[in-house]
């Protein structure tokens, strides 16, 4: 069998069919449907499959392709240093019982940190406080008196403390630690710069500079748009808290993965041939500059997968093998210190036969559109139930066709969240799309353990 060719740094803008000319083009053997990128120094390992085994010549023609990134699951025992910051709502409704739990969440955070680690500590309500700038977790009795002074004030000024808790990160950021904000609210802004935009791209700036923001909301009132869209434009994750009781355990969950990634601040630069477009990448927003899109990924914990999923356009061309792509991936690798460049040349046979074609279609791939598919149609049906133009009975109906789509791709979690979904709905409960936000969100990253 043929394999996939490697065609070195020649210039993937250019049309270049493989093999015309075997004076001119080498060909070391090529599977265009599945080629991989592999390094045992690196602690990840990358495999693109294509979503047929030809690509059809003669016509205008869609298709996809998947690109799999597998972390190594060892880094030689140990864990990588954190920077982290607590970005917490301090506002007036969070009075009482909520303030209370996050000071007991704050504190588990520092009894799992060492010396090796350093922790900032931001609150904000109408004007934000530094309640400890960044510094090595030393003295942890210390650092739970400073926690357990905040107060609560009244309003809530979500974007300057953005602007703070990024302060403190960059102040001794390093791509050796994972650098992450975890960000909680229980409301709306409601002073200072307010609009969606301009708090959501302050958080961008965060990410821009390597820091991943993850985003807790608690409670009924929270904007889960905005909370959820802070966590998507820094590629971080997104809880929904009902009560103050689960602060806690959902700030340990998080501790605990950022505690295991191996490879940050991600990227997948996606270079086209002039006859190719990039259509989608499903769940995400690509960048384009020229013939390059370009998509921020999560970070990648140890021992866990993620998948993207990207679907091209192709215009008519002559048979032949074809590279019709260059895919990049950038990342931080936390076990070596230092950043890795890994590409792939995704090549393609064409061939005149529709049938043929058809016949030759990925099932891996196949099922990885049905998830994001089933991903849009959960997000269509969290629209529907926000602005009332769907019952109770139709969302229920819909989401129970997505929940039987995860079990069979073995996605348990998300099942286990529309099953959540579910419950609320049938007691007539109104935050429900607070949890499907989630649940699109993880199918949206792709990643598994």
């Amino acid at each position: 069998m043929e394999r996939t060719q490697d065609l070195g740094g020649a210039d993937p803008g250019v049309t270049q069919v493989v093999g015309a000319d075997p004076g001119k083009t080498q060909v070391v053997g090529f599977d265009p449907q599945r080629t991989a990128m592999a390094d045992m120094t690196r602690s990840m390992s990358t495999e693109v499959i294509f979503g047929s085994q030809y690509g059809y010549a003669t016509e205008p023609w869609r298709e996809n392709c998947l690109v799999l990134l597998s972390s190594s699951g060892m880094m030689g025992g140990r864990r990588p240093p954190m920077n982290i910051c607590l970005l917490i709502d301090r506002s007036g409704s969070m009075e009482g019982e909520p303030l209370d739990y996050v000071k007991r969440a704050a504190s588990y955070v520092v009894d799992l940190m060492d010396q090796n680690d350093i922790l900032s500590i931001v609150a904000f309500a109408e004007d934000v406080r530094v309640v400890m700038p960044a510094r090595r977790v030393m003295n942890k009795q210390l650092i739970k008196e400073h926690i357990s002074r905040i107060e609560v004030g009244n309003t809530t000024n979500i974007y300057d403390g953005l602007v703070v808790a990024g302060q403190q990160v960059g102040a001794v950021q390093s791509n050796q630690y994972v650098n992450r904000i975890l960000f909680l609210s229980d409301g709306d802004p409601t002073t200072g710069i307010k609009d969606f935009g301009s708090i959501v791209g302050k958080a961008a700036e965060n990410k821009d500079r390597g820091i991943s923001i993850t985003a807790l909301g608690f409670g009924p009132e929270y904007n889960e748009e905005l909370i959820a869209g802070i966590a998507r434009r820094c590629s971080g994750n997104y809880y929904y808290i009902s009560q103050p009781t689960l602060i806690p355990e959902v700030f340990r969950k998080e501790l605990d993965q950022v505690m295991t990634v191996v490879c940050q601040n991600l990227s997948m630069n996606i270079t086209m041939s002039k006859w190719v477009r990039v259509r989608q990448v499903y769940g995400a927003q690509p960048s384009f500059s020229g013939r390059t899109a370009s998509v921020a990924l999560p970070d990648l914990e140890r021992g866990a997968t993620m998948s993207e999923l990207i679907e091209f356009d192709f215009t008519p061309r002559p048979t032949g093998k074809y590279r019709i792509a260059q895919i990049e991936i950038v990342y931080e690798d936390l076990g070596a210190g230092r950043q890795e460049r890994v590409t792939q040349d995704v090549v393609v046979e064409f061939i005149a036969d529709r049938a043929q074609v058809e016949a030759g279609k990925n099932m891996t791939v196949q099922r990885e559109l049905e998830l994001s598919l089933a991903a849009r149609s959960i997000e269509k049906t969290m629209m529907g139930i926000k602005t009332q133009q769907i019952s109770s009975q139709t969302a229920m109906m819909d989401l129970q066709q997505a929940k039987t789509i995860m079990i069979s791709q073995g996605r348990t979690a998300e099942a286990q969240q529309l099953d959540e979904t579910l419950a609320v709905l049938k007691r007539g409960g109104k935050d429900a799309e607070k949890t499907l936000i989630g649940t699109v969100m993880n199918l949206d990253a792709g990643k598994k353990k």
